[in-house]
């Protein structure tokens, strides 16, 4: 039998309120039934909402926070305001004191970020917290960050994104050594940025380790997947996060134009039925939607702040998933797998020393 897992959920995050949060809650614990769920947010509108759904009730606590943090507040001032009271502060505080398997909210991102930085804390060699995307391709899904929260990068970090995915690839997609591809104008070795490059010298060096190196990839390449694991700083991914829901959103609708425009193509439509739901379902934002944050020392999972209780399902689910397959674990792993050369001659120098000082003993 599967052990527990404890979700701890900002209920008062996103922009449709609590309602849609429980309700997500109820349909992701008809598949996940070993799940617990620690809610905080304001009592009075959570109890009565909590009351309509025995089964989620009989599995769930609530946490009293009067302290939301809103949708357009800048982060310092959401962490100055809302450190250790607010609902979301609070949510992350579950998974620090080990009460909670996993964080989840819809609210503001760039408070989520700062508040599990300083809540949960980076983890040791990681210059940079990164947030994962799961991206439906033509051949399955892969893991694509950071996606928004870090904009710019070094090769650092960009060494650190790719450690950071390809342990989210084998937690979630039950891999080995996941592909991974940097995300560049060409696939050419002589192109791109320098910090790029540089970060591709370093990942084929070190290839093996946890994952195989793919090379440079291109746009085109995330739809096909290519790769299991695409890297880029949050700029760029943020850009081809958007990009993609958008074209997903274009296509939905100049598909169902189509398919009503006359009768025969209604009568097209009604015989393609079948088909249709599947590539609705495919094309359906709400089905991937979780992103991860990745580098901190807990799961946190953001959700998309406008989506409904299919979304919100959707994003308990990678939360779920992630604490189930130890993801966590599977990071410290892959940091233990990848030193740069700089770490490796700082180790091979300290053993020199040590060998020394046993010789002269």
């Amino acid at each position: 039998m599967a052990k527990n897992i404890t979700i701890s959920v900002d209920a008062m995050g996103g922009d449709n309120g609590p309602e849609i949060v429980l309700l997500g809650a109820k349909m992701s614990l008809l598949e996940r039934p070993n799940t617990r769920y620690i809610f905080h947010g304001r009592e009075d509108e959570l109890a009565p909402l909590l009351q309509k759904y025995s089964d989620l009730q009989a599995v769930s606590e609530i946490r009293h926070n009067d302290n939301v943090v809103s949708m357009d507040e800048k982060p310092s001032q959401a962490l100055r305001k809302g450190r250790g009271k607010s609902s979301m502060w609070n949510a992350l505080q579950s998974v620090a004191d080990g009460e909670a398997d996993a964080a989840i909210s819809g609210g503001n991102t760039g408070a989520l970020m700062a508040m599990a930085t300083f809540c949960l804390r980076p983890m040791e060699g990681i210059s940079r917290p990164a947030l994962a995307a799961v991206w439906p391709t033509l051949r399955t899904e892969i893991v694509v960050l950071d996606v928004g929260a870090t904009v710019g990068g070094d090769a650092k970090q960009l060494i650190d994104f790719s450690i950071l995915g390809a342990a989210m690839a084998r937690s979630l997609f039950d891999m080995k050594e996941p592909t991974i591809g940097l995300l560049n104008v060409g696939t050419e070795e002589v192109k791109g940025l320098e910090a790029v490059k540089d970060a591709a010298k370093e990942l084929s060096s070190h290839t093996g380790r946890g994952y195989q190196y793919h090379g440079f990839v291109e746009g085109d390449d995330i739809g096909k997947g290519t790769v299991d694991v695409v890297v880029t700083e949050g700029f760029t991914g943020n850009i081809a996060l958007k990009t993609a829901e958008g074209t997903a959103r274009q296509v939905a609708t100049y598909l169902r134009t189509a398919l009503t425009q006359s009768w025969v193509s209604k009568l097209g439509a009604l015989l393609a039925s079948g088909g249709l739901r599947t590539l609705r379902d495919k094309m359906d934002p709400r089905n991937v939607n979780g992103a991860v944050f990745l580098g901190v020392n807990g799961i946190v999972i953001k959700s998309h702040g406008g989506t409904d209780e299919v979304g919100f399902k959707s994003a308990l689910g990678v939360a779920y998933e992630m604490a189930q397959n130890r993801l966590m674990d599977k990071i410290g792993e892959g940091l233990k797998q990848f030193e740069t050369p700089d770490q490796e001659a700082q180790k091979a120098a300290s053993d020199g020393e040590n060998d020394g000082e046993v010789a002269s003993a």
